[in-house]
């Protein structure tokens, strides 16, 4: 079953990909020519902000773990916020938020407690990028209500789409109802018995992401604390465009912010596993009202290494480490 929602996840993802090759294989060669044309010192420059952008992951994934377990490390936090974007590209977004919450259970934080505070985090992510869109289009209005008036109805839609996510996560966490049904159909399935230890389990588990979870969302100094740090975060994935024409004065930096939140925002609305086809469509014709296809082409294929594959690649070395790092522990053990 997994592996049918895998192929077919990849399935859609190729189509995706075909469509955008079919709309942009005219400025192909335009945009091969604008990625050979790229410095060493860009391409720093944009893996630095994806760095940066992860060590901010990391603090609000500290922050809110240190409550449950007051040895939980930074250096572990920054450690998971890799580890989940390995994951998100290794199974195209289903599996990030599972990575996490079962490195965190292996940390010192209990699963149930994991579960809800990773809720959480994604919840208050999601409304940040919302926030943040919104705001950000306010403030670069002439260059945004002039080029991208017609994206205001993707923008209300993504904003309704975040909404309907935020409450559901939100319910499904703090809501005894919702818990009650989850063990009444599981009780269903446990007509003779077998699942009884399980159902416990399951029982105190709900019993205690509901009351976790129900905490987290009364401190209000530090869900807004985790609104600024999202936003902070955001600032440095969406400059990267900035960063790729540095020089150029073709954009500004309020201009990248603007444009690339409305492109992450506009995606939102297309159902795609983890994003991949629908930003990439979007972003390079939004760019390319300012700068051309070519150079829209470009920016959308480096945004892509910069946040998507250099995390991934990223992850999978320190998860190579840990690995060996434990296989060196044992064998020393066992000796």
């Amino acid at each position: 079953m997994k592996n049918k929602k895998r192929l077919a996840k990849l399935i859609f993802v190729a189509i995706l990909l075909l469509i955008i090759w079919y709309t942009f294989k005219d400025s192909a060669g335009d945009i091969v020519a604008q990625l050979q044309k790229t410095s060493f010192a860009v391409l720093v420059a944009i893996m630095a902000a994806t760095v940066i952008y992860h060590l901010f992951e990391a603090w609000i994934t500290y922050s809110l773990a240190r409550r449950y377990n007051p040895k939980f490390k930074f250096r572990e936090a920054v450690y998971c916020a890799f580890n989940c974007s390995f994951y998100r590209l290794s199974t195209l977004g289903s599996g990030s938020g599972v990575a996490a919450i079962v490195y965190l259970g292996k940390k010192g934080v209990g699963y149930s407690e994991a579960t809800g505070l990773y809720m959480i985090q994604y919840m208050v992510h999601k409304v940040s990028v919302a926030l943040f869109s919104g705001l950000l289009f306010i403030l670069n209005w002439k260059v945004m209500s002039v080029n991208y008036r017609e994206y205001g109805v993707y923008l209300g839609l993504a904003y309704v789409l975040t909404a309907i996510i935020s409450i559901a996560l939100i319910i499904f966490a703090v809501s005894a109802k919702s818990h009650q049904l989850i063990l009444w159909i599981v009780r269903k399935f446990n007509k003779s018995g077998k699942l009884t230890p399980a159902l416990k389990k399951l029982e105190e588990s709900c019993d205690i992401m509901e009351k976790s979870t129900s905490r987290l969302l009364k401190d209000v100094p530090s869900l807004i604390s985790m609104v600024l740090k999202n936003m902070a975060k955001l600032c440095f994935w969406y400059c990267i465009p900035f960063l790729i024409l540095f020089g150029t004065n073709e954009i500004s930096i309020l201009d990248s912010l603007s444009i690339t939140s409305l492109s992450v925002m506009s995606a939102a609305v297309i159902p795609t596993p983890a994003g991949v086809g629908a930003v990439e469509l979007i972003m390079t014709n939004l760019f390319a009202v300012l700068v051309g296809v070519h150079k829209a082409g470009a920016i959308t294929v480096l945004y892509r290494v910069a946040t998507f594959i250099f995390p991934f690649v990223v992850g999978g070395v320190l998860i190579l480490i840990s690995k060996l790092v434990v296989t060196v522990h044992s064998s020393h053990g066992f000796r």
